[in-house]
């Protein structure tokens, strides 16, 4: 395998995981990775659209409590693997004071900024594509990641830039970087201009999807434009989810220009031959 580190995985410690950290932790010493990195989630005023299913507060990160245990188990398989503290931080313009003091509370290795909520709704959710065309939602959350882009700072690499297109009516059909250059080419430069990087997330794969998030045009464009951080992530919430297709997406990385792959350790990048 020629990526042995996951920097997008997610434990009992997310609201959407039921799977214990050392669950996790012991498949991926079994497929042969050299790092994982847990990047929980931390979504301030995720939206309550059912209080049974999303209560509020589901997504707020305890981070001592997380960081105690990843401390204990980081310890306990030292000499087996590297493990990388990080948080998966959920962008809204609003929250750009709140998420900068979360994230300076502890020492992370590594901070993912995700797009999740696009003007207060998840795409997740049927309501958000209600009485519009799937071009026009799709639009409205690429824009909504630029605003965030101009509120926040202080993370790595910003994720699965194309998640609305896992949920949307016709997934990613008729869907393409081509179709929404002009925002995806002003969201790239900026991210470059910051000297921040972005993920190649394979949980779309697993769900099905023809291609990664994001898309290999997106991919081949930050890499055009001199984008050189990129990020292998799972989105794995459970083990068999670990690296998955990760040997996929090792071919997109090559096909569009990559030769090595990035890791964090401290907030620090390091770049590995694929």
């Amino acid at each position: 395998m020629p990526i042995t580190a996951d920097y997008h995985l997610h434990s009992s410690f997310s609201g959407d995981s039921d799977t214990p950290m050392e669950e996790m932790i012991l498949r991926g010493i079994e497929m042969g990775l050299s790092r994982m990195c847990f990047t929980e989630h931390n979504d301030f005023d995720y939206p309550v659209t059912d209080p049974d299913s999303t209560p509020e507060g589901m997504f707020e990160l305890n981070p001592d409590s997380y960081l105690y245990d990843f401390l204990n188990l980081k310890e306990k398989y030292a000499e087996r693997i590297t493990l990388c503290f990080g948080v998966e931080l959920g962008m809204q313009p609003h929250l750009a004071k709140r998420n900068a003091a979360f994230a300076k509370a502890h020492d992370y290795d590594f901070i993912i900024a995700s797009s999740h909520i696009c003007n207060g709704k998840d795409p997740y959710y049927p309501s958000f594509y209600e009485g519009r065309t799937q071009e026009e939602a799709y639009a409205e959350y690429f824009e909504s990641i630029l605003d965030n882009l101009k509120s926040y700072s202080n993370f790595d690499v910003y994720g699965h830039l194309d998640y609305v297109v896992r949920y949307g009516p016709r997934k990613d059909e008729s869907y393409s970087y081509e179709a929404y250059r002009n925002i995806f080419d002003r969201i790239l430069a900026r991210l470059i201009s910051m000297e921040k990087g972005i993920e190649i997330n394979t949980a779309g794969l697993a769900k099905g999807m023809r291609e990664t998030n994001p898309c290999i045009g997106v991919v081949r464009r930050y890499r055009e434009l001199g984008g050189e951080i990129i990020t292998m992530g799972s989105d794995a919430h459970e083990p068999k989810q670990i690296a998955y297709a990760f040997d996929r997406a090792a071919d997109i990385l090559k096909d569009c220009g990559f030769r090595y792959y990035t890791t964090f350790e401290k907030r620090s990048p390091s770049f590995h031959k694929l």
